[in-house]
């Protein structure tokens, strides 16, 4: 009999991230995390996978975080990040093993970093601690800082980070490391970030991406300056976002994801000629790249093709797109995610994982033949109990009279018939799509060993669906997707798949719909809404990106009278359903006022059937980055709650 799913799962779970290949060798570096119960903490440690199927091996170990993992051009040496000797700093260890050397010691932490084309350097961006005070302007050489705890000078927007918490008295700017000395050169300066950095082979120009000066710092740009740090060019003005520009191989073109719109989540390539400085999209609009890395990669020298990772109708797939035409090739799908892909000469090597099937590193031969997993790092989840997981259409209403198509999951226990209670799931966003990673939905697993079936919608709004279907959305949240996923409910149950057992659960923007339908339906037995945002007016003026992000999704800043009649404050007094909310204490992103308004008004409106869980010192991720503890507090909470409710 299988063990049924538990909380605690969480802390035999291990999660891949940051794969790359040594391009002749087809070995391939990992970032392998995992939850410590005794530190409460999480730690992660270097794997080696090699492509052909050989044995792996574990290059590093203990209870330091090392990350990012980089092969030399040569493929003799592995570089990455390790806070071993406290502050984040690069390491080298030889291909072979032994003990690694550290490398850089820049006075900050080191954010991230890659190496140049020969070998000799790595470029590392790091933040550095600045003095608020100053306003951006330079301090004198040798200048004291003010203390870390002393008071916190707001002089622009973009003042605070989710995660990070307030950011004016530090800066991230790029550096220039000998390998064999240690010796770093700084190569920006001024009021802005260096988010990252490529140099071209020729070592000749680097470019990088930056955030504006003053109140545009949530903007970044494209800039290219020599490789001694001189003659810094801007090369894109139009864009709001711009992420991980890249030199081709024969330095003709720079490649680079990013977006127009202030506050628009869908992010397409983008290309630029060096010569003339044209920028151009790569490809139509239609192709939404995802943004969890550097997504883009050109394989070996070749530089009339770039292998990314792209969003398409709810799950992330593998192209070939042709540079500069923009022609897109599929190369690897399915229904599941894929993620951190990495090239090698004969191999593409990537994290493969759905609702029921964990994350693993697979393989597949360049032509995209012979599949092979390369992992067994949660082979635990084979003593668990089985669940089915389709892809299902629901025809809904489109919100102007008529109907429309929507792609929705749905996950049920093995050999299950008839009718069972049943969890909807709202995603993040709205302009994102049914997420999969294990940890953030391990209660997915626990329900459905007791019995349950989930549904996870991919409703209007929702990005990887072309963008009038996600921009649709703007300006009705609520209003124009509830009757949707309320529509497929009514669907389920019609077949006879879903009992009256209901129950409604969130986070983020999912957290905002689960609000809004306790104020609007009695449907659901039980809801659960983390990190909510319950009033937008409030919400533009107090999160980190919400003076710019509320705009894009609200069409304006101006309009209070649609922010209000759109927040789902208005309408919670008087609601009746047993509403959990679940918090961050220290989220910037749906701040945690949020939460706590939502929660007064169901109370102070007779609501005794709702609680509120704050977790101290997490962020929006608390579900995904906090400490080991809290995350298995969440999930267990979700699942009594549900459970509880839906007797």
């Amino acid at each position: 009999m299988p063990q049924a799913f538990e909380a605690t799962d969480l802390l035999l779970h291990q999660t891949v991230s940051d794969i790359q290949c040594s391009y002749e060798e087809g070995l391939a570096a990992c970032s392998v995390s995992s939850l410590q119960r005794e530190q409460d903490s999480a730690t992660s440690s270097l794997w080696i996978f090699p492509a052909d199927g050989s044995p792996a091996w574990q290059m590093t170990r203990g209870v330091s975080s090392d990350i990012c993992p980089r092969w030399s051009p040569d493929g003799q040496q592995l570089a990455f990040i390790s806070d071993r000797a406290g502050d984040n700093q690069v390491f080298v260890i030889a291909r072979a093993g032994g003990e690694a050397r550290q490398v850089s010691r820049i006075d900050g932490q080191a954010a991230g970093f890659e190496w140049t084309a020969d070998g000799k350097s790595v470029l590392v961006t790091a933040a550095l601690r600045v003095d608020p005070n100053l306003r951006g302007a330079r301090a004198q050489p040798g200048a004291a800082l003010p203390p870390e705890n002393g008071p916190q000078v707001i002089w622009r927007l973009g003042y605070k980070a989710d995660g990070l918490g307030y950011t004016l008295d530090r800066e991230i700017h790029l550096f220039r490391v000998d390998v064999a000395s240690g010796e770093a050169r700084q190569l920006t300066d001024g009021p802005f970030n260096v988010r990252s950095a490529h140099a071209s082979v020729d070592g000749r120009r680097i470019v990088y991406s930056r955030t504006r000066e003053a109140d545009e710092a949530h903007r970044s740009d494209v800039w290219v300056m020599d490789g001694d740090g001189q003659g810094a060019r801007q090369l894109t003005h139009a864009h709001a976002q711009v992420l991980f520009p890249r030199f081709s191989p024969d330095g003709r073109w720079i490649v680079f994801c990013g977006t127009l719109a202030e506050g628009d989540a869908q992010v397409r390539p983008w290309l630029i000629e060096t010569a003339s400085g044209e920028v151009r999209p790569l490809g139509d609009d239609a192709i939404e790249i995802s943004t969890e890395g550097d997504n883009l990669q050109f394989v070996g020298q070749d530089s009339a093709r770039v292998l990314g990772i792209v969003a398409r109708r709810g799950v992330q797939e593998i192209v070939e797109i042709s540079v500069p035409e923009g022609q897109v090739t599929l190369r690897m799908g399915g229904e599941r995610q894929l993620s951190q892909l990495a090239c090698a000469r004969d191999f593409l090597v990537y994290a493969a994982h759905s609702p029921v099937q964990p994350m693993e590193v697979h393989r597949c031969r360049a032509d995209a033949s012979d599949e092979k997993c390369l992992s067994s790092l949660n082979a635990w989840w084979q003593d668990r109990p089985r669940a089915s997981f389709e892809r299902r259409q629901f025809e809904v209403p489109d919100g102007s009279g008529g109907t429309e198509v929507i792609d929705g999951w749905l996950i049920r226990p093995a050999g299950a018939k008839g009718a069972t209670p049943l969890l909807l799931e709202v995603h993040g966003g709205p302009a994102g799509f049914v997420p999969f990673a294990y940890g953030p939905i391990a209660y997915w697993s626990m329900l459905w060993s007791q019995g349950w079936s989930v549904l996870a919608l991919n409703a209007v709004g929702s990005a990887s669906y072309g963008r009038e279907f996600s921009d649709r959305l703007r300006g009705r949240w609520g209003e124009l997707d509830l009757p949707q996923h309320l529509c497929a409910v009514q669907t389920l149950q019609g077949e006879g798949l879903a009992d009256e057992r209901v129950a409604l659960a969130g986070k983020s923007y999912g957290g905002y719909l689960a609000c809004w339908a306790v104020g609007h339906t009695e449907v659901f037995r039980a809801a659960v809404a983390a990190a909510p945002i319950s009033q937008i007016e409030a919400h533009w003026g107090s999160s980190d990106s919400g003076y710019y992000s509320d705009a894009y999704a609200m069409r304006s800043d101006q309009d209070v009278a649609l922010m209000r009649r759109l927040s789902p404050l208005e309408y919670l007094r008087g609601a009746r359903i047993p509403t959990l909310l679940l918090q961050g204490a220290e989220d910037e992103r749906c701040p945690r006022a949020q939460a706590e308004a939502a929660f007064v008004a169901l109370r102070r409106g007779g609501n005794r059937d709702c609680e509120m869980v704050i977790y101290p010192q997490c962020g929006h991720q608390f579900t995904a980055q906090g400490r080991p503890s809290q995350r298995m507090d969440a999930i267990q909470r979700i699942v009594d709650w549900v459970t509880r409710w839906t007797q």
